[in-house]
C-alpha cells in the first residue's frame, strides 16, 4: 500500500499526464479508503477548475478592450 504522501503526489501528477495503469489503480485503491486523499483530489479539482474559469474571464474581459 503506498503512502498518502505518495497518492497525493500522483493525484497532482495525474492532474498533468496520464498515468500508467499501475499508478492509476494504485491512486483508486487508496482514494477507496482514504477520505484525506480523497478530499485532497477533490480540492485540486475544483481549484483547477477555478483558475481555469479565472484565466478565461480574465481573457474574455481583456478580448473585450481591444
Amino acid at each position: 500500500m503506498r503512502s498518502c504522501r505518495n497518492i497525493s503526489a500522483l493525484v497532482s501528477q495525474g492532474m498533468d499526464k496520464k498515468l500508467s495503469l499501475r499508478e492509476r489503480f494504485a491512486v483508486r485503491m487508496h482514494l477507496m479508503m482514504c477520505t484525506r486523499c480523497r478530499n485532497f483530489q477533490t480540492q485540486s479539482r475544483f481549484i483547477r477548475k477555478a483558475a481555469r474559469r479565472y484565466v478565461d474571464a480574465l481573457q474574455s474581459r481583456l478580448d473585450n478592450k481591444s
